[in-house]
């Protein structure tokens, strides 16, 4: 009996060093240039006990629209890109004390949009030099390239939505941004 135990000892032996030494090889004496450093240590803690706030910074806006209920949206980057498209992104933010939901008009009164749920379809651009009205994207089976799926928001809180438009003309810098139950904007491009 006394060798089966023995046995069973060096195999275990075994293979603990067999573990140790895989870890030993994996390990580098210093990091290489091209790859990133992470940092996992948590979040240090003030003197209360409470995590400091974040410090992140403060997002440029460039123009807020007034809805109802007290929802708000503001509108942080409108941005062309090489493909032709017009990407608009912000937060729809509630000001209000209250909850408030978001109203179906923004989801516009398409039935291909509209059957899709709650979004902010609706929403339009208004070139008044080339004359032309925008429409947010859709794609093949009718759903609007905007965020979706928004129902309410808790007092205080905020959402980050996108809106996609095909691109005006690069002539064209200003735009009369309109979302049903919000106030029209003039919004400059990028």
């Amino acid at each position: 009996m006394n060798v089966r135990y023995a046995r069973k000892g060096l195999t275990s032996l075994a293979v603990a060093s067999l573990a140790l030494f895989a870890v030993g090889c994996g390990a580098e004496e210093k990091p290489k240039a091209d790859k990133p450093t992470t940092n996992t240590a948590a979040p240090q803690k003030t003197q209360e006990g409470q995590q400091p706030e974040s410090t992140e910074e403060p997002v440029e806006v460039l123009v807020a629209l007034k809805g109802q209920k007290g929802l708000e949206l503001e509108i942080n980057s409108a941005e062309r890109d090489a493909g032709g498209f017009l990407t608009i992104k912000g937060r729809l933010r509630n000001t209000s004390g209250a909850v408030s939901a978001v109203p179906p008009q923004t989801s516009g009164d398409e039935t291909e949009v509209v059957k899709h749920g709650t979004s902010l379809g609706g929403a339009t651009l208004v070139d008044a030099l080339g004359k032309k009205r925008y429409y947010v994207l859709r794609d093949t089976d009718g759903r609007p390239l905007t965020t979706t799926g928004l129902d309410s928001l808790g007092p205080g809180k905020s959402t980050a939505v996108f809106m996609q438009f095909p691109a005006p003309p690069a002539a064209t810098t200003d735009v009369s941004f309109q979302l049903p139950t919000f106030e029209p904007a003039t919004l400059k491009l990028s």
